[in-house]
């Protein structure tokens, strides 16, 4: 299913449609200009939807309010839409489409390596440029593909020492079945051992699992300190309510480095979530000026007062990164942007961002949280600008 600009909002948010557009643009002194295409490739319904939902109304936000500015190089953008609907077939599909049939000179989207994998040949076969504004176990080296999400390295070297220390060293993980939480799951056990714990067994369930009453028995045996979840998606959310019915956080807390991503928090009850720890890169608790401003900004153009979350704030993130450099270039063409791309930096809600040029990942803050009763986060501390340095081991894009 694809959505126009004229019709998207309304379809996505179900608040505000775009029929405001051509006044903005007038407003703006651009409505004549020839638009900049922007495709954007999220899962609007499907398995793996709650990952999606906010980010689709904050790109489409930040796609005004770079028009009620003045567009990039003195010409609108115009957001196309595509519902991948979870499904790997249609996220190929779009990104052809996107590409070839509605000329968009980037397209912002994917939520699993799966769905960025099969879209990141497309886009070296078309020549256009991807914005992957999702965390994932890094490693990606390509100077067409940009992510301005958390890598491990960045979420974990805060997070893993603090479980350690404040929760205790034996650890028992728990994860999906695909390449993002096995490779989650070596981290986390490197990271463990080097704080000086220990993680005595890992195990992996299908997306679609949903009953996890071995794993609590198992767990129970070995009674370890801490439990990690890097358990995705819908399904595993059930996994939270019958860790808490049986084993309790009391008992044994928990620590992930998903949990809340999903705006999870906000679909379960407060007992189920509350003391669960994880790092992140934004979150809707933040004290700073920007993120009360993305906020209330926010509630203003949707009419949505619910948990917008780390997801919500990668898509804005990644259009107003991706709006610098472009107006950095004079052009905004794929392979122009390229080129500008080191060095452009954006004062986002969740702190600094900056793109690092030889792996065009970014450099950012990172701040460790607990779930509280309110279906948020209590904030406790951050870690400022900390570079991918997992994937600047394996990657050089020569800038």
């Amino acid at each position: 299913m694809k959505f126009s600009r004229r019709n998207f909002m309304k379809a996505a948010s179900g608040a505000l449609a775009y029929a405001s557009a051509p006044s903005i643009l007038a407003t703006a002194g651009i409505a004549q200009e020839k638009p900049i295409v922007i495709g954007n490739i999220l899962d609007q319904t499907g398995g793996l939807n709650i990952y999606s939902l906010q980010q689709i109304k904050t790109t489409a936000m930040a796609v005004d309010e770079i028009n009620a500015a003045g567009g990039v190089v003195g010409r609108p953008l115009e957001l196309v839409f595509y519902d991948s609907q979870s499904n790997n077939q249609l996220n190929a599909q779009y990104m052809t489409e996107a590409l070839v049939r509605d000329e968009a000179v980037v397209v912002h989207g994917g939520v699993t390596s799966s769905a960025r994998e099969v879209m990141r040949p497309i886009v070296s076969k078309f020549g256009g440029l991807y914005f992957y504004n999702s965390m994932y176990e890094g490693g990606v080296c390509d100077p067409r593909h940009v992510c301005p999400a958390m890598v491990p390295s960045q979420q974990l070297k805060p997070l893993v020492p603090h479980v350690v220390q404040n929760m205790g060293k034996r650890a028992y993980v728990l994860g999906a079945d695909y390449l993002y939480p096995h490779t989650m799951g070596e981290w986390i056990k490197r990271y463990t051992e080097e704080a000086g714990g220990e993680v005595i067994q890992t195990e992996f369930f299908p997306l679609d699992v949903s009953n996890f009453a071995s794993a609590i028995t198992r767990i129970q045996a070995e009674k370890p300190d801490v439990v990690w979840s890097v358990l995705v998606g819908n399904a595993h959310n059930a996994f939270y309510r019958q860790y808490e019915a049986t084993v309790g956080k009391d008992t044994i807390p928990l620590a992930s480095c998903m949990f809340g991503i999903g705006r999870e928090q906000t679909y379960l009850s407060a007992d189920e979530s509350a003391g669960i720890v994880n790092a992140t890169s934004f979150h809707d608790g933040l004290e700073t000026e920007a993120a009360r401003v993305f906020l209330k900004n926010f509630r203003a153009y949707t009419g949505d007062e619910s948990y917008v979350g780390d997801y919500g704030e990668l898509g804005y993130r990644g259009v107003k990164l991706w709006a610098l450099a472009a107006e950095k270039a004079g052009d905004p063409s794929a392979d122009a942007v390229i080129e500008a791309l080191p060095g452009t930096s954006f004062d986002a809600p969740g702190g600094k961002v900056t793109i690092d040029g030889q792996t065009n990942h970014a450099v950012m803050d990172i701040h460790l949280i607990r779930a509280n009763r309110e279906q948020g986060w209590d904030h406790l501390g951050t870690t400022e600008q900390l570079e991918p340095v997992d994937t600047q081991a394996v990657c050089s894009l020569g800038s």
